[in-house]
């Protein structure tokens, strides 16, 4: 159900894009519009990892740079079944983590320090196990097309005077350039949203500690407003990345909320057993975020 409803949020977007290309330039708009998602597609299938990670200075990290860290990474990937991805630490005191790359062989996951300093090991292990799902899911790749599109829709308003067919209706132009990215933006939402909650489930299920992912996304979501993200500050839309994303308000979250997540974590909880619904005891973090020791 899950890829079924992605799948049709795809299409309804590509179908938005070139219904756009269409009406500012009739059929020569539709497929130049095509054309150029279709290479800014292109691009990002080989290059976002590259651009997501040179754009918040990530570190690539090792066993031996930062044993705890990579180590358990290492554990959760071995769990469940999957390539040891690349493993990175942004020094940021906003606490955090994302994952990227093309597929489960071409994957990074990354955690801010302030997500290292903060959390307990349960609960690092509880948010690694989330975005390895991600991973494991390919969501990297279905979310960086899908902000591809959404990108390339938004561009295309922006320029869309340029661009019209002047034989066509002006006023259908302008209604286009004024709707379709904020279509766009709720197909993205849409998309993201579902793939959020698969994550959680899939996270859970490596870690076999749902509460203790629960007890993470409490923790960094009251901290994620009142931290601020520099990098959010220059690109809003890489909050999406995030496990829980920074700096935006929650009507234009590319997130489901993080009650309903914490909720939808503790059923399941409860659907495994006691041991798993325990709730995890609030220690400082075990990990050193700059990997000493």
């Amino acid at each position: 159900m899950n890829g079924m409803k992605t799948t049709m949020l795809l299409a309804a977007l590509t179908a938005l894009f070139m219904a756009l290309g269409f009406t500012l330039g009739g059929p020569r708009g539709a497929v130049i519009a095509l054309l150029f998602a279709g290479g800014m597609n292109l691009f990002t299938f080989w290059n976002a990892d590259k651009i997501v990670l040179k754009m918040h200075n990530a570190v690539e990290v090792s066993a031996q740079s930062h044993p705890d860290f990579y180590n358990l990474v290492a554990r959760l990937a071995q769990r469940g079944g999957m390539p040891m991805p690349r493993v990175y630490v942004i020094d940021q005191p906003a606490p955090n983590a994302f994952a990227t790359g093309r597929n489960p062989e071409n994957a990074a996951v990354a955690a801010t320090t302030g997500l290292l300093g903060m959390l307990s090991r349960d609960e690092i292990e509880g948010v690694m196990a989330h975005e390895l799902a991600h991973v494991k899911n390919r969501d990297t790749l279905i979310m960086t097309m899908v902000a591809t599109i959404a990108g390339a829709i938004s561009m295309l308003a922006n320029f869309g005077l340029f661009f019209r067919d002047d034989n066509r209706n002006p006023w259908a132009s302008i209604l286009a350039v004024i709707v379709a990215p904020f279509a766009a933006m709720i197909v993205q939402m849409a998309i993201s949203r579902t793939r959020e909650f698969g994550a959680d489930r899939g996270g859970a299920e490596i870690c076999g500690k749902p509460m203790a992912l629960a007890s993470a996304l409490a923790r960094i979501s009251s901290q994620a407003q009142r931290i601020p993200n520099p990098v959010v500050e220059r690109n809003p839309a890489a909050a999406q990345l995030y496990i829980v994303p920074s700096g935006v308000k929650a009507l234009f979250s590319t997130h489901p909320d993080t009650g309903d997540r914490i909720a939808a974590l503790e059923a399941m909880a409860r659907n495994m057993g006691s041991a798993a619904a325990a709730v995890p005891q609030r220690r400082g973090s075990a990990l050193d975020p700059l990997g000493r020791g």
